[in-house]
C-alpha cells in the first residue's frame, strides 16, 4: 500500500504542547491551573446561584452577567481537560475528532462571549441613555430572545469549522503550539489546500469578534456622548462608574485575543512561549477574573456573595 493510502487510514493524533520544564516542574506548574480552573468555576458558580435565589438582582444587568457566566463555564471546561491532562498525566496527544470537538466548543463559546459583551454594552448604554424606560425597554422576553439569537448566530458561524477540517489528510509532524485545538492551528497541520479555511476562518473573524468590537466601541461612543449632556459633574461620574467593570472585561477578553492575533499574523514561528502564555490568557484570564471584577465594583452583589460564605 503506498503512504497517501497509510496516510490516509491511519488515525490522526496531533501533539499538544505545554510550557518548557525539567524533570516533575510540570506538575508545579500545573498547580496554578488547578487554582484557576477551581476558583473559575466556583466564582462563576457563585454568581449563577446567587442571580437566581435572589429576587432583587432579576434585573437586566445581573441576567447578561449570568449570560457571561455560563459561557465562561463553558470555555473552563472545554480548555481544562487537555491542559491539565498534559501537565499532572504528560498526556500529550489528543485525537482528531477530539481536536475538532474541543476547538469547536471553544470558538463557539468565545463568539457567543463576544455577543454577550455586545448585550452588556448595549445596556450600559440604555440604563444611561433611557433609565426611566429601561426595565420597560429590557423585559425578560426581550433579553431571552437576545440571548437565543446570540446562541443561534454563533453556532451558524461556528459549526462548519470542523467539517471543513475533517475532510484534510494530516501527514505532517501535528505538534500544535498550544495545550488545546484551535482552528488556526489545525488547519496549519493539513497536507491539503487550505485556501477556503483561510477565507472562512477570516469571514467568522469579522462577522463575529471584529464586529461585536466595531458596535461595543460605537456603543461607548454613545454613552459618552449621553454622559457629556448630563449637566451635573456628581452624576456623569456615577453614570460613568457603571460602566467601570465593563470595561475591566472587555480588556480582559479582548487584549489577549488581539495580542494573540498580531502574533501569529506577523511572527509566524516565533516566540513560542509568548504565544503559549498569551493563548493561557485569552482563555482562562476572562472566566476567573470575570466574577472578581463584578463583586468588587457592585456593592449589591459583593454582599450578597459575603453572606453567602459566611452562612
Amino acid at each position: 500500500m503506498s503512504a497517501v493510502n497509510d496516510t490516509k487510514f491511519k488515525p490522526v493524533i496531533f501533539l499538544l504542547t505545554r510550557l518548557p520544564s525539567h524533570g516533575d516542574a510540570h506538575l508545579w506548574i500545573s498547580i496554578p491551573f488547578c487554582f484557576m480552573y477551581a476558583s473559575s468555576i466556583v466564582g462563576n458558580s457563585v454568581i449563577l446561584f446567587i442571580v437566581k435565589t435572589d429576587p432583587s438582582l432579576h434585573q437586566p444587568m445581573y441576567i447578561f452577567l449570568s449570560m457571561l457566566a455560563v459561557t465562561d463555564l463553558g470555555i473552563s471546561t472545554s480548555t481544562m481537560p487537555t491542559i491539565l491532562g498534559i501537565y499532572l498525566l504528560n498526556s500529550r496527544e489528543i485525537s482528531l475528532d477530539a481536536c475538532l470537538a474541543q476547538l469547536f466548543f471553544i470558538h463557539l463559546l468565545q463568539c457567543i462571549e463576544s455577543s454577550v459583551l455586545l448585550l452588556m454594552a448595549f445596556d450600559r448604554f440604555i440604563a444611561i441613555y433611557n433609565p426611566l424606560r429601561y426595565a420597560a425597554i429590557l423585559i425578560l422576553p426581550r433579553i431571552a430572545k437576545m440571548g437565543l439569537v446570540v446562541v443561534l448566530r454563533a453556532t451558524v458561524i461556528i459549526l462548519p469549522l470542523p467539517f471543513l477540517l475533517k475532510q484534510f489528510q494530516y501527514c505532517r509532524a501535528n505538534v500544535l503550539s498550544h495545550s488545546y485545538c484551535v482552528h488556526r492551528e489545525v488547519m496549519n497541520m493539513a497536507c491539503s489546500d487550505i485556501t477556503v479555511n483561510i477565507i472562512y476562518r477570516l469571514f467568522t473573524k469579522l462577522l463575529t469578534m471584529g464586529l461585536d468590537s466595531l458596535l461595543i466601541f460605537l456603543s461607548y461612543v454613545m454613552i459618552l456622548k449621553t454622559v457629556r449632556s448630563i449637566g451635573s459633574h456628581e452624576e456623569r461620574l456615577r453614570a460613568l462608574n457603571t460602566c467601570v467593570s465593563h470595561f475591566c472585561v472587555l480588556l480582559l477578553f479582548y487584549i489577549p485575543e488581539i495580542s494573540l492575533t498580531v502574533i501569529h499574523s506577523f511572527e509566524k514561528g516565533s516566540l513560542p512561549l509568548l504565544q503559549i502564555v498569551l493563548g493561557y490568557f485569552s482563555l482562562l484570564l476572562p472566566p476567573l477574573m470575570n466574577p472578581v471584577v463584578y463583586s468588587m465594583k457592585s456593592k449589591h452583589l459583593r454582599v450578597k456573595i459575603i453572606r453567602v460564605f459566611i452562612k
